[in-house]
């Protein structure tokens, strides 16, 4: 590869953008961590700015649209951010380790290529990848997640359907229709604890169930949980309360039941 003089390629505007995209990538681990998330399909930001950095050092443009595509690949992965493994309260001091060694290693390899005439491509990528990951390492490690409130138990869902509930202005929760039943999804940022659901118009108290039927507690942000309603059913109505909020929230959706949508008349 030899040396090669970056500042040839590598516009000032272009790194200036490349440097907020990964500001703003480090903001993004830094809110999941807050909620006790970590990154699984989110690291796909990490090449994807590297090789949007190579595309115009090495004067390949193909790699410019590889690079953005994983960069939107980072952002719209359903799994982008995962639950973190539990543990203890507070500031987790003994994972951070490899974070300390990877930013000491990236901060040295830049401190290194100061001189231009020095800058090779291969050598400056390793640096930055080093210092993103290891930046995200520190991060997951020093912001502390936000205690969560207590999943409802058995009396306190039950004692939920009868409880005064609040209807917020805007919804915490969406809901899509298809063969299989409701596709519930927390669509407010925040995870949800759950009570229960009923079909609008009954008396009934059923447990909010996953795809695959396990009971769900909590629904946490951007996850789906699936109602079986039937085609004679016009709604749905659901109980739950956020992460640290006591009250009790309702969410409420109603519909044509599919059974009839054939003779429905539009006014």
């Amino acid at each position: 590869m030899g040396l090669l003089d970056v500042g040839a390629g590598l516009s000032p505007l272009l790194a200036a953008a490349l440097a907020l995209l990964g500001g703003y990538w480090m903001l993004r681990v830094g809110r999941a961590a807050r909620l006790g998330l970590t990154p699984r399909g989110a690291w796909w930001a990490v090449p994807g700015l590297m090789l949007m950095l190579l595309a115009p050092v090495l004067d390949v443009p193909a790699l410019f649209g590889v690079g953005a595509a994983l960069l939107l690949l980072a952002e719209f992965l359903p799994a982008a951010f995962v639950p973190a493994a539990p543990g203890p309260a507070g500031l987790r001091w003994d994972r951070l380790g490899w974070p300390l060694v990877g930013v000491t290693l990236g901060a040295g390899l830049l401190l290194a290529l100061r001189d231009p005439a020095n800058l090779n491509p291969l050598t400056l990528c390793v640096a930055v990848a080093a210092l993103l990951f290891s930046g995200a390492g520190l991060v997951s490690a020093l912001v502390p997640a936000r205690r969560r409130a207590a999943p409802f138990d058995s009396h306190a869902r039950w004692q939920t359907r009868w409880n005064h509930v609040v209807t917020p202005d805007w919804p915490d929760l969406s809901v899509t229709l298809s063969e299989q039943g409701a596709h519930l999804k927390n669509v407010s940022g925040r995870p949800l604890r759950l009570a229960g659901w009923s079909p609008a118009g009954m008396n009934a108290w059923l447990s909010v169930r996953g795809a695959s039927g396990e009971p769900l507690l909590e629904l946490r942000a951007g996850q789906e949980a699936l109602l079986p309603v039937t085609a004679q059913d016009s709604g749905v109505r659901v109980w739950y309360a956020p992460a640290r909020v006591e009250d009790a929230h309702l969410f409420r959706a109603d519909w044509t039941p599919t059974a009839y949508s054939d003779s429905r008349v539009l006014n």
